[in-house]
């Protein structure tokens, strides 16, 4: 076989004869390797000897912006910066400067719905499992479109089965590491079912998390469960959810709101479940394993913190990072 040489001078030839239409929604880029930004998607590249690449040593965060702000960035930067502490991943000296990066990245991608994505690496250097090859850490920004879920799902509802993937052990399930093979099997598991989510159980059968969701469960007298955060990630978004609920425990609509252990065979008797994430806000469950939630439809808790959710996203202040549309 006859291997053609790719050069610096053919290669972007090369790399434009092959359409790639994914790439439609890559606006920006960020990488402490250029010291600078690009928004050609050609261009968004990593280190193929990045421990990133070939170890999944890294962390990383997703974030949106919503009609022109960042909702809850400093949350989402201080669960990246205790994820790293926690894998002894020391922040690259361009980290000081992450919140005008991703501001200016923003600007630059020119969308004011998108997602933020931000990723710690351990370096380049070396292909073994040695982190001390890499010489210093990294830092790769991305800003992407948003796309919301279809509307069918927030209308009907969606299906989730449970997940037969092993999930993360408590440690590394409670850090946001760039390893995600369980959520890729998990998510592959859901779509060959013929659902949308999956949700897994702990080592002890109890429910877990979603390949990328929290899940939450409504039992039928009133107490809304999420799963701890001892044994799973714990998501921006649930955390948020759940100090929203306590405004309709008030208005008792709740009787209350409380992370447990929740067996499968509850959950099945839940008058609703919830999946909750920074891509999907809310999301309610129509059927779990085949079988009805609640009458089958999104019920009256959804609707609720669906409202308030909503409003908290676009006039809660001090947890919105506003940006400049108007700076050169």
């Amino acid at each position: 076989m006859n291997l053609k040489t790719v050069t610096k001078e053919n290669l972007f030839h090369t790399l434009a004869r092959e359409k790639k239409p994914w790439q439609i929604d890559y606006l920006a880029m960020y990488s402490s390797q250029w010291q600078g930004m690009v928004t050609d998607p050609d261009l968004m590249t990593v280190p193929i000897d990045d421990h990133l690449v070939h170890r999944g040593d890294g962390v990383f965060e997703v974030m949106r912006c919503v009609d022109g702000s960042i909702y809850q960035m400093e949350a989402h930067l201080g669960r990246l910066e205790k994820s790293a502490k926690a894998i002894s991943l020391h922040l690259p000296p361009e980290y000081g400067q992450v919140r005008e990066i991703i501001k200016a990245l923003i600007l630059a991608a020119g969308e004011k719905n998108c997602i933020i994505r931000v990723i710690i690496s351990r370096g380049p250097g070396g292909f073994t499992t040695n982190p001390f090859e890499s010489p210093s850490s990294q830092i790769y920004i991305n800003v992407i479109r948003y796309h919301r879920p279809p509307e069918t799902f927030y209308r009907e509802g969606v299906s989730l089965i449970t997940s037969r993937i092993p999930v993360k052990k408590s440690f590394f399930a409670t850090i946001k590491s760039c390893n995600y093979l369980p959520n890729v099997l998990m998510k592959m598991e859901a779509i060959n079912a013929g659902s949308q989510y999956a949700v897994g159980l702990d080592e002890e059968g109890f429910l877990a998390e979603g390949s990328t969701e929290n899940i939450s469960v409504l039992s039928r007298e009133g107490i809304l469960r999420l799963p701890g955060f001892e044994k799973t990630l714990a998501g921006i978004t649930a955390k948020r959810i759940f100090e929203l609920a306590e405004t309709l425990v008030q208005e008792k609509k709740l009787r209350s709101v409380r992370f447990d252990r929740i067996p499968l065979e509850e959950a099945y008797l839940a008058s609703e479940v919830l999946l909750m994430g920074t891509s999907i806000n809310i999301l309610p469950v129509a059927r779990f394993d085949g079988k009805p939630v609640g009458e089958g439809l999104p019920g009256p808790l959804y609707q609720s913190l669906s409202v308030l959710l909503d409003r908290d996203i676009r006039e809660n202040r001090h947890l919105l990072t506003p940006i400049d549309w108007d700076s050169p």
